[in-house]
């Protein structure tokens, strides 16, 4: 049975929900007030999060970014229920990291569809990242390398498990502090620099010549798997040659 966290001030529409949720095999928990939310959702391990985002003491966008830059949290899919309707708040709410943006009023049918939908295909992900000689295990919050245990801090943990997830991806400095150290923070950009050389310190085969974590002048930084590049060179060079 999947369970549900349903964050919603609407004291009908969260009664509405939980009954027609429940009807269809779910099972609900929640609160109708956004305090405590991330410590809710922690405590349930939900399989996925109903997120209001005007709530009477809290703003739903923080919520989900709380969620998206929790190690436990970040993969949980979130679904926003929102009077906010326009194109900008959309897009703000996705680029948070919300799987599905609903504007009220919806159907109830529909809002099961797309639910629904949160629990097909791809599964969980993946709970070991891997890049050649590289591990990282998100369940044990633990990176070895040739199988020997790397002492890394919890912030340089979450730096890198996020730019192990998203290989190839570029992120500036601003987008690495969001992802590990969160939206209340008293550091500077340049803290990431500092964070980075001690990764490269502590997962590169050779710090001084990083192949790992890469570095693009003006923009931010990537992480490399050489090994993906392999697999993608390998698959490319037998569709050629089946075309042949």
């Amino acid at each position: 049975m999947k369970k549900i966290v349903l964050i919603e001030d609407d004291a009908d529409l969260f009664a509405l929900l939980k009954y027609n949720l429940e009807k269809e095999g779910f099972q609900l928990t929640g609160a109708q007030t956004g305090k405590g939310a991330i410590d809710l959702c922690l405590r349930e391990r939900p399989d996925l999060i109903l997120l209001d985002i005007m709530l009477p003491d809290s703003d739903g966008l923080d919520i989900c970014r709380g969620i998206r830059n929790h190690p436990e949290l970040t993969h949980t899919p979130v679904i926003f229920l929102t009077a906010r309707a326009s194109e900008t708040d959309r897009i703000v709410g996705l680029e948070l990291g919300a799987n599905d943006y609903v504007v009220k009023p919806f159907f109830i049918r529909e809002l099961i569809a797309r639910i629904k939908i949160q629990f097909r295909g791809g599964g969980a992900p993946a709970k070991v990242l891997k890049c050649g000689a590289l591990e990282l295990d998100r369940n044990r919050c633990r990176v070895t390398r040739e199988g020997k245990a790397l002492s890394l801090t919890a912030t340089e943990f979450r730096l890198l498990e996020f730019l192990m997830s998203r290989p190839g991806v570029v992120f500036t400095r601003e987008q690495l502090l969001d992802a590990a150290w969160g939206q209340d923070r008293n550091v500077t950009d340049r803290t990431v620099d500092v964070y980075i050389l001690r990764l490269r310190q502590k997962v590169e085969p050779d710090p001084a010549n990083p192949s790992l974590i890469r570095s693009l002048r003006g923009f931010g930084y990537s992480f490399h798997d050489p090994t993906a590049e392999q697999t993608s060179e390998t698959e490319t060079a037998s569709s050629h040659h089946r075309a042949l």
